[in-house]
């Protein structure tokens, strides 16, 4: 089995959020590999170099891959590196290797006829699942009403946005302010208030508060049962967690998006900046470095879990390894990926059952390229 070509395409996904009228869009990478006798295997994320990961896998990619054999993961990881990226391999290049490493795992699955949380180790057939439904665009009444929605429909764990600014959706947030820290903490106390001491409540400062601005939200938040903070500080800096941890009470966690090496993991370890490790395969560099980082988290007994969203792609990380954790279920990536695949699990009482499929456990609709931007 030889690797014939890998293509990178940019998708307009629709999707709609909880109370939302307008129908939004999200731009997002999606990746095929496809051997010389047709089997298919495919990956699909969202970055903010998109346009640059797309013409880096489509200029470069199939070039260097072609004639590999895809079932050789560390071969191609290797190669790839040294032919492209042993000096420069943060940014598009980690994303877009992370995205053909997925796809080689979905391709293996496929050649095997095993999921890849099989091929990855197997240990649990379900995962816990957490909701990321607390975004700023909301008013704090909406934030209310979405939470109550969500736990009525009987999930267990929510988690919020914090330090974003009103009015600001995913992916346009810049540095936070003291008027926003309290307003945040004012809708953290309204969501606990909402849904009871029961509903494990996160929180997600998305890398945008300086030192100062997070330990001021950790201390104001502590009094409501906070599970987790999120990438609490600017740039998820070790040393500033470090620092955050040794003066809060509120777990922190930290390793999701812009990952692109286990040595970045190692620090959050080495500094003991976190109690949670959160590596994601669409930046780690796929589920071949993702599950080295797992095996880092295990043997100094530090939890994992997931950030970042893509949970249709992280459930088999989870899945698969002995310390897996819970499942993210962000909501703007969970509702683009039913719209990119069919047949993605979904959250059902607080847990998602692991699909038994070949691979990713689900395929791509029909026609689904017609969503490609030119």
């Amino acid at each position: 089995m030889k690797i014939g070509k890998v293509t990178c395409w940019l998708l307009r996904v629709p999707y709609k959020m909880p109370l939302g009228k307008d129908q939004l869009y999200k731009t997002l990478n999606f990746v095929e590999v496809e051997t010389e006798d047709g089997l298919k295997g495919c990956a699909l994320g969202g970055y903010s170099l998109s346009s640059a990961i797309r013409e880096f896998i489509n200029s470069e990619c199939t070039r260097i891959l072609k004639g590999m054999n895809p079932l050789r993961t560390e071969e191609i990881r290797t190669r790839m590196y040294w032919a492209t990226a042993h000096k420069r391999f943060q940014g598009a290049w980690g994303c877009a290797m992370s995205l053909i490493d997925n796809a080689l795992w979905d391709l293996k699955g496929k050649a095997f006829k095993q999921p890849i949380w099989m091929l990855l180790g197997g240990s649990f057939s379900e995962a816990p699942a957490y909701i990321t439904f607390g975004f700023s665009h909301y008013s704090r009444e909406e934030l209310v009403e979405v939470a109550k929605m969500l736990v009525k429909e009987g999930q267990t764990r929510l988690k919020m946005v914090v330090g974003a600014g009103p009015n600001v959706f995913e992916d346009n947030r810049g540095p936070t302010n003291e008027t926003y820290i309290l307003e945040d903490v004012n809708r953290v106390r309204a969501v606990r208030e909402a849904v009871g001491p029961d509903v494990e409540t996160m929180i997600d400062g998305n890398k945008c508060a300086s030192l100062p601005q997070a330990l001021k939200l950790a201390k104001s938040c502590e009094p409501y049962g906070i599970t987790w903070f999120v990438d609490a500080v600017l740039q998820g800096d070790p040393l500033l967690l470090a620092q955050l941890r040794a003066q809060t009470t509120i777990p922190l966690a930290a390793g999701s998006t812009a990952t692109a090496d286990l040595m970045y993991l190692r620090d959050y370890i080495v500094h003991r900046s976190v109690d949670y490790l959160q590596p994601n395969v669409n930046d780690i560099g796929g589920y071949t470095q993702a599950l080295k980082a797992a095996a880092l988290a295990q043997s100094f007994n530090v939890p994992l879990a997931m950030g970042g969203s893509f949970p249709h792609s992280n459930m088999h990380l989870h899945g698969g390894v002995p310390n897996g954790g819970r499942v993210e279920f962000h909501l703007q990536a969970w509702k683009c990926a039913e719209a990119v695949f069919d047949g993605v699990p979904g959250p059902v009482n607080g847990k998602v059952t692991l699909p038994t499929g070949p691979g990713l456990g689900f395929a791509p609709r029909s026609g689904v390229l017609d969503l490609a931007l030119k």
